[in-house]
């Protein structure tokens, strides 16, 4: 006996069928006889289930075990926020903690093997490659500017994005003008982008941590462990330097897309109205940086109001809208 499923990730196969926006089942790919490859591909299949369907759970597993371990660096952190003492445990919390992000990217590969790399264009997808990246950064920044301040802001949001992941709402159908690889690009740019500038943003509000700290002599707490105010200003910059390019190219690349597959009407998406905002304010705050040398307190509260704007353009994402990206 057969019945037909709507694909949702590589068109003509057979893997992550749904009805609606609920996985149905996963099916032999020998088994598949493609009707109609337009639009949603529709697709008529045995019940003749793959021997590996329950592959699909494994990296619900290794993102479960990152959470964990992000758990501890969480935990760390906030010691480290109030106690202000650089504690004997950092060289094993960030042991832990890179094992986590070893897990992390497992989960990342075997969802991207298993189901394509479309499915990097569902929402939770997108939002663990963020909560990666992040991790990513800050290992760099640790390395480089031996901090673990920034902590306190990313693990919180790291954590919330891998929970979300794991144990969210499943991963929506996607529209037909969203699975091309073309879309990925755009995908993995836009993130990597925001990975680079929300370090812009905590770089901002550290700078602001340690100016009032200086002004009134009182060192406890998080301005006990801060780098001086010139190295996170540098921080902050650098961040900027390389979030920016990014986020246009994937900007660049999204409006390519979306003129293509539905026209000029494209500008009328509440996401995009955002993201067009978002990318004007972080070109006037690196125009006063780079050509009318502001620094310091100045920059960083401009680079505050950046990341309103950055966070109003991600949060239009659980919004529907054209990118199809809502849960």
């Amino acid at each position: 006996m057969a019945e037909y499923c709507r694909i949702s990730g590589v068109e003509g196969s057979c893997i992550w069928l749904v009805v609606g926006s609920r996985i149905c089942a996963d099916y032999s790919t020998a088994k598949c006889l493609i009707l109609r490859r337009k639009g949603d591909c529709i697709i008529k299949c045995s019940r003749r289930r793959r021997t590996a369907a329950p592959r699909r759970r494994m990296p619900q597993l290794w993102l479960t075990i990152a959470i964990l371990l992000y758990g501890i660096g969480l935990a760390y952190s906030i010691l480290l926020t109030f106690s202000g003492r650089r504690e004997k445990l950092e060289p094993f919390v960030i042991a832990m903690v890179r094992i986590g992000a070893l897990f992390h990217f497992v989960s990342l590969a075997e969802s991207v093997w298993t189901t394509g790399r479309l499915s990097l264009l569902a929402l939770q997808r997108t939002e663990s490659l963020l909560a990666f990246l992040l991790m990513v950064l800050f290992f760099f920044t640790f390395w480089r500017y031996r901090t673990f301040s920034h902590g306190i802001f990313v693990f919180p949001l790291v954590l919330a994005l891998t929970l979300f992941t794991a144990y969210g709402i499943r991963p929506a159908d996607l529209s037909a003008p969203a699975r091309s690889g073309w879309t990925v690009t755009h995908v993995v740019l836009i993130v990597a982008g925001y990975a680079a500038l929300f370090f812009t943003f905590t770089a901002s509000i550290l700078y602001l941590v340690q100016e009032r700290s200086l002004k009134t002599h009182t060192f406890s707490g998080l301005a006990a462990r801060l780098p001086a105010l010139q190295t996170i200003d540098e921080l902050g910059f650098r961040s900027l330097l390389i979030g920016f390019p990014f986020m246009t190219l994937g900007l660049v690349a999204g409006s390519v897309i979306a003129e293509a597959a539905y026209g000029p009407g494209y500008l009328r998406d509440p996401k995009i109205v955002l993201s067009l905002v978002m990318w004007a304010v972080y070109l006037v705050l690196l125009f006063t940086r780079w050509a009318a040398g502001w620094r310091g307190r100045r920059a960083a509260v401009l680079a505050t109001a950046a990341f309103v704007t950055a966070s109003l353009a991600w949060a239009a994402n659980y919004v529907g809208s054209m990118h199809g990206m809502a849960p």
